[in-house]
């Protein structure tokens, strides 16, 4: 289908358009969460199944997206703000903690919002690899906001004192790589730790490459 049909307007049932197209596309979106997240999974999934899921019909499917990428880029996009909303939180609660628990904070609010629901794992980890070029872009964008996170809270770290000057981007990137491996393994059940034994693990990683060896001696 070359685009999406359009959608009615007005005043209906005391919505209005707006109100009406933003539940139909939360309908549709949580219809996606479920499906893509769990049995069959993005691949397998179909207009009319996600449609039925959603309790809503084919013709409200394509007057709010055109294809089943699109619903699976803006649920990638709503699972990752879930994160970013709870990392945000924990940043701003854990400011005046010193840099470990601070840290600690921060990692146990993002990892507790992804491993909360396994759905979530499979969409942000598994269901958005290799689907197109456009959906990988979209990941690495998101993994590279992720980085500059890092990156900002190492910068906050070096003018309190309490990690050393460097160029953070490069260390930022790698540690990222490992917290999405990791909790991709754990939530597997490949890795035989719990999930505070995890964030420990992410912390010690994180502390070691904000306060090398030998600095601060």
């Amino acid at each position: 289908m070359a685009g999406r049909l359009k959608a009615p307007t007005g005043r209906y049932g005391g919505k209005t358009a707006e109100e009406r197209q933003a539940e139909r596309r939360r309908r549709f979106l949580d219809a996606a969460l479920q499906l893509f997240g769990d049995t069959p999974g993005y691949r397998n999934t179909t207009v009319a199944a996600l449609s039925e899921a959603a309790g809503l019909s084919t013709r409200q499917f394509y007057e709010e997206f055109r294809t089943l990428e699109d619903v699976l880029a803006a649920l990638h996009l709503q699972v990752n703000d879930w994160a970013e909303r709870a990392v945000m939180a924990a940043v701003a609660d854990a400011e005046a903690l010193p840099l470990a628990e601070r840290a600690a904070a921060i990692f146990r609010a993002y990892a507790a919002n992804v491993t909360g629901d396994p759905r979530r794992i499979r969409i942000t980890f598994v269901e958005i690899i290799g689907v197109s070029p456009r959906m990988e872009e979209q990941r690495l964008a998101r993994r590279a906001g992720w980085v500059e996170l890092v990156c900002a809270e190492a910068g906050a770290a070096v003018a309190r004192g309490e990690a050393a000057p460097r160029d953070y981007r490069l260390p930022a990137t790698a540690f990222i790589g490992a917290v999405n491996g990791l909790l991709h393994d754990w939530s597997s059940g490949w890795v035989d730790a719990s999930l505070d034994e995890v964030v420990e693990e992410l912390v010690r990683q994180l502390l070691a490459i904000l306060r090398p060896v030998g600095w601060g001696d």
